[in-house]
């Protein structure tokens, strides 16, 4: 029986499941943890990760009782946007600056003056902001040009495990179109862009990675890395991706349908076309599919619902059992802006509490953490779409950690006034690269593997009301209010 590993490498972990290469049946899955950052330095080790895949692997064959010699393909999916800056002896330059690094933000602010958000956004499909990779290379030219001017390959994590693996310094559209120097439809790195507003002195082409199509190979492994995974030397590596677009895949995702992922930060997606750009704060990105997965991305999701537990000193169960003692309503509301803010792009902002009184109750300060951040991604959902110009909510789903909380799913549900759904893919990115890397070897389309994967319904929460709460008058004049503050601060 051929195997299949999927991999997600994300900011806290790798995690790798192992599923038959022909059912898809799940045989057993592997974590190790990443050193924890702590933003606005946000910055991991290329070697921890080959540590903690090493280890993931380990773990998943040992869970499983699999001989890794078993395992014919793998594919790797990994948080986006890092700057993996390798020199002329193939090693990082400096450490990886990760998405949620927000000290590139002046030089965000630089880059905007130099062009527009509208230009940026006509020419490579992304607004600016401190995740995108071209915010790190301008943090690098105005802090360690000695550093800028070593590099000798560019990219971005997944692409560098994929390079461990193979040899082959190559990416995938879906990654690629998240660095801020690619144009999708032209199917081509900005080296002009980079020249422009980084550095005219430095030999952007040369540094750029291969990017490959959806279905197309990143090549085989490396005979001496094999032996030391103790792999066969035909393991076959699929051309990998960003985390949320191969979760896209994972979870089965198809147009007309919405899915919140509820992690360390909270993102929006839809597969789409490119719509008529309307909007800044939209990331127009590449899907893992030859198609374009528009999405939305908040730097705050979970990671505030964990500090609110903490100040209340209880478990994430107990909170979520105090949120959903109250219906959504009047009430403290909070802009959960705990480390900058990403959508809308805040950088330097904390998180706002209002509506204090001296009978506020447990209950309504977890209901305000939840809905704080279910407020947020409703606003981006409904931006998409007006956006798209069709239905997106035909199938709304939760994934991710948060997922498992009854109350954003209740909340989400409310809000939107549609079901929400969970699928078993409690892993969506390691088992979209399963998807891929089953693709890659029976020579399918990863479309067609993602349908005839597609994971079964778990559960499904109804709304409460007839009607779409929305955005609630609340949050947006406190959110406009804030927007007033922090310009007058700058």
């Amino acid at each position: 029986m051929p195997i299949v590993a999927g991999v997600d490498s994300s900011t806290q972990s790798c995690t790798i499941e192992l599923r038959d290469a022909d059912s898809g049946h799940l045989i057993a899955t592997g974590r190790a943890s990443h050193q924890p950052t702590h933003p606005p330095v946000s910055e991991q080790r290329t070697g921890d990760w080959w540590t903690a895949f090493q280890q993931a692997l380990q773990g998943a064959c040992a869970a499983g009782n699999v001989d890794p010699a078993a395992i014919a393909a793998i594919s790797i999916g990994a948080q986006c946007h890092g700057l993996v800056a390798l020199g002329a002896d193939n090693r990082e330059l400096r450490p990886v600056k990760l998405w949620n690094d927000t000290t590139s933000a002046p030089d965000v602010e630089r880059l905007i003056s130099q062009r527009s958000q509208s230009s940026w956004v006509q020419e490579v499909l992304m607004p600016l902001n401190p995740a995108l990779t071209i915010a790190k290379l301008a943090w690098l030219s105005q802090n360690e040009p000695e550093a800028l001017h070593r590099i000798n390959k560019l990219m971005v994590p997944h692409d560098w495990l994929t390079f461990q693996l193979t040899g082959e310094h190559v990416t995938d559209r879906s990654d690629a179109s998240g660095t801020g120097y690619f144009s999708a439809p032209e199917a081509t790195f900005r080296a002009d862009l980079l020249r422009e507003h980084i550095a005219a002195d430095v030999d952007w082409e040369s540094a750029f990675p291969r990017v490959l199509g959806p279905d197309e190979p990143a090549g085989m492994i490396l005979p001496a890395v094999a032996r030391g995974l103790g792999l066969r030397d035909d393991v076959i590596v699929g051309p990998g991706g960003g985390d949320q677009h191969l979760a896209a895949i994972g979870m089965g995702l198809r147009r007309g349908e919405v899915a919140f992922s509820l992690g360390t930060s909270g993102v929006v997606l839809t597969p789409a076309d490119v719509p008529a750009i309307r909007n800044w704060s939209v990331d127009y990105v590449c899907d893992a599919t030859g198609g374009y997965l528009p999405l939305i991305c908040t730097l705050n999701c979970a990671k505030v619902t964990d500090r609110f537990a903490y100040l209340l000193g209880v478990d994430l169960g107990e909170l979520d059992r105090l949120a959903m003692q109250l219906p959504l309503g009047d009430g403290p509301v909070l802009l959960p802006y705990l480390d900058g803010e990403r959508t809308p792009s805040r950088p330097g902002a904390a998180g706002v509490l209002a509506g204090l009184h001296s009978d506020t109750t447990r209950e309504e300060f977890a209901r305000a953490a939840y809905d704080g951040v279910v407020q947020g991604m409703i606003r981006g959902m409904e931006t998409l779409q007006s956006l798209v110009g069709e239905p997106i909510t035909n199938r709304v789903l939760a994934v991710g950690g948060g997922a498992r909380s009854t109350a954003y799913r209740q909340f989400i549900a409310d809000r939107c006034a549609q079901p929400v759904s969970t699928v078993d893919a409690p892993e969506a990115t390691a088992r979209g690269a399963c998807i891929q890397a089953s693709a890659i070897l029976h020579g399918a389309s990863v479309a067609a593997m993602r349908d005839a994967w597609a994971p079964a319904t778990l559960s499904t929460i109804e709304p409460r009301g007839a009607g779409a709460l929305g955005v609630s008058p609340d949050f947006t004049v406190l959110s406009d209010e804030f927007d007033r503050w922090y310009s007058s601060c700058r």
